[in-house]
């Protein structure tokens, strides 16, 4: 049993720094190791998240998926969740959140099976839940930004986001070159949309 950590930040440098630091106590307080480290910049609102996807491959048997909050793992729709939680079931992978103590003795086997099955149903209706309501709050928050867009256009105040445009000419150039979109994000901490839509200006 391998312990992979899944870390999914806004801010690469400033969040995944702050999230692993709280993961690698959790695990040390429980005698584990970390195994891997698979750490992206991708909204969770979407199943396109090659690191997330490269852990599910690299997985065997059993291994626990070590993430600090669910909705760091998903604030999908219901049938992306439900394609997610089936990867997650055929490889038997163990979730542990930090937010979901209900979780926490999934990390190590010392559980008897009968405590272990009990646990597992537990854990599972509650990733459920908590899935649910980070989709909820992640349609809530789009919802408000969206009614604010639309007053700040109707009294003329709306302008949009300003373009970082010596960072998009640094991703164009990068583009030009060869380098991999994965190379790009790690350089630049941008988001693989950002990419696609530079690059589709370069088509």
């Amino acid at each position: 049993m391998f312990v992979r950590a899944y870390l999914r930040a806004s801010n690469l440098e400033q969040d995944a720094r702050r999230a692993k630091g709280q993961l690698q106590a959790f695990a040390s307080e429980r005698g584990l190791k970390i195994a891997a480290w698979y750490v992206e910049k991708e909204s969770g609102a979407k199943l396109s998240c090659p690191e997330l996807f490269r852990l599910l491959a690299d997985a065997s048997y059993e291994d626990v998926l070590l993430v600090e909050q669910v909705d760091r793992l998903s604030r999908l729709t219901v049938p992306d969740w439900e394609r997610l939680k089936g990867e997650l079931m055929t490889r038997r992978l163990r979730v542990v959140a930090l937010d979901l103590p209900t979780s926490w003795m999934m990390a190590t086997n010392t559980a008897d099976e009968f405590t272990g099955r009990i646990f597992e149903a537990i854990n599972a209706m509650l990733l459920d839940m908590l899935a649910a309501v980070a989709r909820k709050e992640y349609e809530e928050r789009w919802r408000r930004q969206a009614e604010g867009q639309a007053r700040a256009k109707a009294e003329g105040r709306y302008k949009g986001r300003p373009e970082n445009t010596e960072r998009n000419i640094g991703i164009a150039s990068m583009l030009a070159a060869g380098r991999s979109w994965t190379a790009i994000q790690q350089a630049t901490g941008c988001s693989r949309t950002t990419i696609a839509k530079i690059a589709k200006r370069q088509a």
